[in-house]
């Protein structure tokens, strides 16, 4: 195996050879950036890898079913299925306005067989439990990509904060040596200084692509959640809401009646009543 010297740039293995303190805290920082990112990213790429599987599984099963409840009823669960929790928090609001149970018994089929139809508004319900279970599953699938952005963000400004201090450090002291300063001289400290710079970029540039990928396919996913809601939302729909009744309409105007208005008595042209005239009059 070729050694760890022969990746490495002259001017970065250089610089690793004459950094100071303050150089390798700021790698270490950066160093320990980086693998939480990786740990975060990679993480999550199996996690999603995994979520796309079931839930491909259960919308399979759901679409080959012969009731929308029938696997409600069943009770197979799938954890790693978003489409199953969705599915499963508009059932549980659906057999409570059906049945007035959230969870299926031994009873649960016949009973369904002789329940009714729900109403629009009570529809309206079904599909907020509906969206609330979809946010719910989107945060789940956003958690701990700050992490990731974290190191994104953070790293080049924090090589730029090392090559900064590096270069103070560099500069200061020169300014002891006066006029016998040359190049030679200086290059271990700028070299030093630029190192922080070139690792920050080392450990940004590769989580930016991680991150953009995780982001893509989240929100895929999430677009995905949505659809399946409002197919879901349409089975349901058009099973159990029965919509023969329609609201009341709005009286007509001539329902109400003609407003009555306060009667004026005497001569005077004031637009006062007459009873506030007599008392103005007196006062």
């Amino acid at each position: 195996m070729p050694p760890l010297e022969s990746f490495l740039s002259p001017g970065l293995l250089y610089g690793l050879e004459h950094s100071n303190l303050t150089c390798w805290v700021i790698c270490g920082i950066l160093a320990l950036l980086s693998i939480t990112s990786w740990a975060v990213i990679l993480s999550k790429h199996f996690l999603l890898s995994r979520v796309q599987r079931a839930n491909l599984i259960f919308l399979r099963q759901f679409r080959e079913s012969n009731h929308p409840l029938e696997l409600f009823q069943e009770r197979e669960h799938h954890e790693f299925s978003s489409f199953y929790h969705i599915y499963h928090a508009s059932c549980r609001e659906l057999s409570w306005y059906l049945l007035g149970e959230d969870e299926p018994g031994s009873t649960f089929a016949a009973r369904l067989q002789g329940a009714g139809r729900i109403t629009p508004s009570q529809m309206s319900a079904v599909q907020t439990a509906m969206e609330r279970s979809v946010a719910e599953a989107a945060l789940r699938l956003e958690a701990r990509m700050s992490v990731a952005a974290t190191a994104l963000s953070g790293a080049p400004f924090l090589g730029l904060l090392g090559t900064v201090w590096g270069l103070l450090d560099t500069f200061s002291t020169m300014t002891h040596v006066g006029e016998a300063a040359t190049l030679a001289a200086m290059a271990p400290g700028i070299t030093t200084a630029l190192v922080t710079t070139v690792l920050g970029l080392l450990v940004a540039v590769p989580s930016m692509v991680g991150y953009n990928y995780l982001v893509n396919r989240i929100r895929g996913m999430v677009v995905r959640l949505d659809n399946f809601a409002s197919e879901l939302s349409a089975g349901f729909d058009r099973t159990f809401v029965d919509h023969r009744f329609s609201n009341e309409a709005l009286p007509s105007m001539n329902g109400l009646g003609s407003p009555s208005m306060p009667a004026f008595t005497g001569t005077s042209s004031s637009p006062l009543p007459a009873a506030m005239h007599a008392a103005h009059v007196r006062a």
